[in-house]
């Protein structure tokens, strides 16, 4: 059939949707030279007339015509209402399966409406006659082949951010006028609801955008006209001849108002011609908080969180588990329809018509009664998507019930199903006007009307106050719900004196003692708050992000007795987040008061989850790892300096070459090389530092160049230390460590591994000297010792029972953890002196291993053609390793171990695997090695296996 064909036939048509509508779709298939539905798919199982359930009250499909990821299609009569037509798409949407378009045509029209998430919807509207246009049919042709074609360019999200500019400079400039903040941010939010309410047509005839016009010319005239306008959206009433919708819900409290100036009017007008019914809610709160927060203002244009990395929370937590009750529910509903249709006498019919109607409407009222609790929830982006969630639970069942013949109910569950606790004013409001605004295009998106009288339900279900401490110090307490989803406040431990205030976490920290450990980060005070009302019995299910510091350290003892007396039972334990516009890493915990049943792990199935956010260790949990005597006093991290202490190296060889001080001392004896940690990954830095240990005061102050130094640079910032111990001995460093001093004592080297790095490298330094406090240092100076810790097998345990740190997520090596339990080979243990097994084959073996690596990489990294040794000022100090020339400098730039581990050429691929077997050996693992039967995962069972071993011995 060709174009001229179609239109001259259906131009003649005057048949009714039911007679005409499938003869005029397989035309138009044939037209569009398409497959039609019965040629393509004669089981209908992706494209097909009359989709939907066949009810058992009879009438039709839930659309027309549906074609699987394309379109769901409803026809009409011509020059019937294809708004109706379009609302019933709408509503039937979820059970179609969401299709990309929705498609309603009335045999001479035909609208398609793009359907796509978190982009602005557009319509396209295309006349019978336009069909004799080539370009025109393509776009009906592409609705059945590649529907991707017709996808808006312009997303939600950047719709969003330009509203948000616009108000930023409003809130800006009216901020600079004097006004107080939150008055500002009351004011703001309301013009926000009125551009939206009038494109979603709760404002009739764009009355606002009119008044805006009309201001242009006369700024003054704004204010008496938005009282007015407030007024009557405060109870209901006139403006003018224009009747008002009753809204208030406490965003039209009142009819106060701000004055604006004509630039100020000239922005409103900009942001009022844009399409305020498809702004994003859900990202709304965050945008308009950082323009309307003077604190957050250079935030405007951060990234924020987006929206399926929230879902991966709101799923498991609230969608899934409704789900799998409403399946067992619709199964005992289809037993009592089951019944009733098996009946032989009317009475029993009806019974069992009555009983499965019943649990219908309970199960409804659950889900209504359903209560979603956000404490921390700040501008409303999880309490939004969380309420879609359940309204789209709630549609599914309805839908269900509908196909089973029951009676379809019109939605219930709304913005009183969200609870939240927000410490931060403007962010509480913000929390409610996006819940509002989510909630009225979720209606219009499932082709309903909006609630009305009032229009905004009243939402004091979301509190502005503190969610884990009350004013009178202690522990704050949270409304019952059924579920707690949220984000809660990223803040170190030791940021958190600074951020918070001495007295406010010090009295935090003790209305949680015994639920959280001191040195915990902020975050977990959300989570142990959730597990107590998950043991109290006021809570089922909780799922919050929290940073990746939370697998380890203190911060995991939070996770500890849930997992002791509950389960984590869905687990991201590392994913990319973005907050206050930086990225950082976290982990999503979900989480409730069940033993056992199902979990998930970074979407994998697995057994349990422990509390470091793995699954398995080769089956065993390491966060039961020990620490084992034989290691203690051994590693340690190097000392916190808290001040400018270091110097660098032409300035500390100036003290080294004066003369000797009043105590006949060198200044060498306190004026040390320092290494940190990225003069292990790079290259050396050169930095040195003034060290006076535990000194007196008077004996410091005999080493004079160096103590006026200090005394110049350190004591002034020392001075305004919190900690009086650090402003009383303001010369020594912040963590003087004594221990590791007394370690060294006696050794001639070394071995040093940076505390964060991408690889876990251990080099050797002389003991003299000073790791940053960036640097763990291994109070051991033989080869065999270094071997072991270099090995495969010490390198899985530290990957398994450290942490990880910053956006690079770069594994973490700590004393405590990474080496304390990692059980060493018998015989070969850090405390045992090395002369006891110098004789050991096995030691022998490890040690020629360890040299050979590290032989090999220094002469990778320093390479005598490039490099010329030259003897320190101080004997016994080491060499400078110098550069031969300019090129040899340039070359030496590129010689470092992450970059020679990045590439781990085929040389040092030989030197690990030669000193991982002779590790392998001296555990006795050696022939299991060679079999390639020790995988990291039997690796780390045989471990956790010793480490249980020797605690328990």
């Amino acid at each position: 059939m060709n174009p001229l064909e179609f239109v001259s036939k259906w131009r003649a048509v005057d048949l009714t949707e039911r007679a005409a509508s499938q003869a005029h779709f397989m035309d138009l298939c044939h037209l569009l030279d398409v497959p039609d539905p019965v040629a393509a798919d004669p089981k209908g199982e992706w494209f097909a007339f009359e989709k939907g359930a066949t009810k058992t009250t009879g009438g039709e499909g839930w659309a027309d015509v549906w074609r699987r990821n394309c379109f769901a299609w409803e026809y009409k009569g011509k020059k019937k209402d294809l708004d109706k037509a379009f609302a019933q798409l709408q509503q039937y949407a979820i059970a179609l399966e969401n299709p990309p378009l929705l498609i309603v045509s009335d045999m001479a029209r035909f609208r398609i409406h793009t359907n796509w998430t978190n982009t602005v919807q557009k319509v396209y509207e295309i006349a019978l006659d336009d069909l004799l246009d080539g370009a025109r049919r393509d776009l009906l042709r592409w609705a059945f082949v590649e529907p991707e074609r017709l996808r808006p360019a312009k997303t939600r999200q950047v719709l969003t951010e330009e509203a948000a500019e616009r108000f930023a400079r409003l809130a800006h400039r009216l901020r600079a006028r004097g006004h107080e903040g939150h008055a500002v941010a009351h004011f703001v939010n309301r013009l926000v609801f009125c551009m939206f309410a009038e494109d979603v047509g709760l404002l009739p005839n764009k009355m606002f955008e009119r008044m805006l016009i009309h201001s242009a010319s006369a700024p003054g005239d704004f204010a008496e006209n938005a009282r007015l306008l407030f007024a009557a959206m405060r109870t209901g009433g006139n403006v003018g001849f224009e009747r008002i919708d009753w809204f208030n819900g406490g965003l039209f409290d009142d009819d106060a108002t701000l004055p604006l100036e004509k630039a100020d009017v000239d922005d409103l007008l900009a942001a009022a011609r844009l399409d305020w019914s498809e702004i994003d809610p859900s990202i709304l709160g965050t945008l308009f908080e950082r323009g309307l927060d003077p604190d957050k203002r250079s935030q405007l244009g951060a990234h924020y969180t987006d929206r399926d990395k929230i879902m991966q929370i709101v799923t498991p937590v609230v969608v899934a588990p409704l789900l799998a009750e409403w399946a067992e529910e619709k199964a005992t509903i289809e037993g009592h329809l089951a019944r009733a249709a098996a009946a032989k006498n009317a009475s029993a019919r009806t019974r069992a018509q009555n009983e499965a109607r019943a649990r219908q409407l309970a199960f409804l009222d659950r889900l209504k009664a359903f209560r979603i609790l956000d404490p921390a929830c700040g501008s409303g982006n999880f309490l939004n998507l969380a309420l879609t969630a359940l309204k789209d639970v709630e549609h599914r069942v309805n839908l269900e019930c509908e196909a089973l013949g029951l009676h379809r109910e019109f939605p219930q569950a709304g913005p009183e199903c969200v609870l939240g606790i927000e410490l931060n004013p403007y962010a509480a409001e913000l929390a409610r006007v996006s819940v509002w605004i989510g909630e009225i295009q979720w209606m219009r998106r499932n082709g309903f009307d909006a609630a009305r009288n009032p229009i905004l339900r009243p939402l004091d279900t979301i509190a502005c106050r503190d969610a884990v401490l009350n004013a009178d110090g202690t522990r704050a307490d949270w409304p019952d719900a059924d579920v707690v989803v949220g984000n809660p406040p990223f803040l170190g431990n030791k940021k958190m004196i600074g951020e918070l205030g001495e007295d406010y976490t010090a009295a935090l920290r003790a209305a949680w003692a015994g639920a959280v450990p001191g040195g915990a980060d902020l975050v977990t005070y959300w989570f142990a708050k959730a597990w107590e009302m998950m043991r109290e019995g006021r809570l089922a299910r909780a799922g919050l992000v929290s940073t990746n510091s939370i697998r380890g350290g203190a911060s995991r003892e939070v996770l500890k007795p849930i997992v002791e007396h509950g389960r984590i039972f869905e687990a991201w334990s590392d994913e990319g987040w973005t907050v206050e516009g930086a990225a950082v890493r976290v982990s999503l915990v979900c989480f409730d008061a069940r033993k056992g049943g199902p979990a998930r792990l970074d979407g994998a199935e697995v057994a349990e989850i422990y509390s470091d956010l793995s699954a398995s260790g080769g089956g065993v949990d390491l966060t039961k790892a020990r620490k084992l005597a034989q290691n203690l006093r051994t590693a340690f991290q190097g000392p916190v300096k808290v001040g400018p202490f270091d110097v660098d190296v032409d300035l500390a060889r100036d003290w080294l070459a004066r003369p000797l001080n009043p105590n006949g001392l060198s200044n060498h004896i306190v004026v040390r090389p320092l290494l940190n940690g990225m003069d292990v990954t790079r290259r050396p830095s050169q930095r040195w530092i003034i060290d006076f240990g535990t000194m007196p005061l008077e004996d410091a102050s005999l080493f004079e160049a160096p103590f006026e130094y200090v005394l110049t640079h350190v004591k002034p910032f020392r001075d305004q230390n919190r900690r009086e111990r650090r402003r009383i001995y303001w010369w020594q460093h912040g963590e003087t460590v004594p221990g590791l001093k007394a370690a060294l004592d006696g050794l001639s080297r070394a071995i040093f591994t940076p505390r964060v790095a991408k690889h876990r490298l251990f080099v050797w330094a002389p003991s003299l000297v000073v790791p940053d406090s960036r640097v763990v240092v291994v109070a051991r100076e033989d080869d065999t010792t270094f071997g072991i810790l270099h090995s495969r097998f010490h390198e899985v345990w530290s990957l398994a029972t450290g942490g990880w740190h910053g956006v690079g997520n770069d594994p973490q090596y700590t004393p405590t953890v990474s080496f304390e339990t990692f059980p060493f080979p018998d015989g070969l243990t850090p405390d045992t002196p090395a002369d006891a097994y110098a004789a050991d084959p096995r030691a022998i073996a490890i040690a020629d291993a360890a040299r050979t690596l590290n032989d090999r990489r220094e002469a990778w990294l320093n390479p005598p053609d490039l490099v010329v040794a030259v003897p320190e000022v101080v004997a016994g100090y080491p060499d400078r390793l110098l550069p031969r020339d300019e090129a040899a400098a340039k070359t030496l730039k590129t010689r470092t171990l992450t970059a020679l581990y990045n590439a781990r050429p085929a040389w040092l691929d030989h030197a690990h695997a030669a000193l991982d077997a002779a590790v392998a050996d001296a555990y006795g693992w050696g022939e299991d090695w060679r079999a390639g039967k020790l995988d990291d995962e039997e690796i780390l069972a045989r471990l956790f296996r010793l480490n249980q071993a020797r605690a328990n011995a």
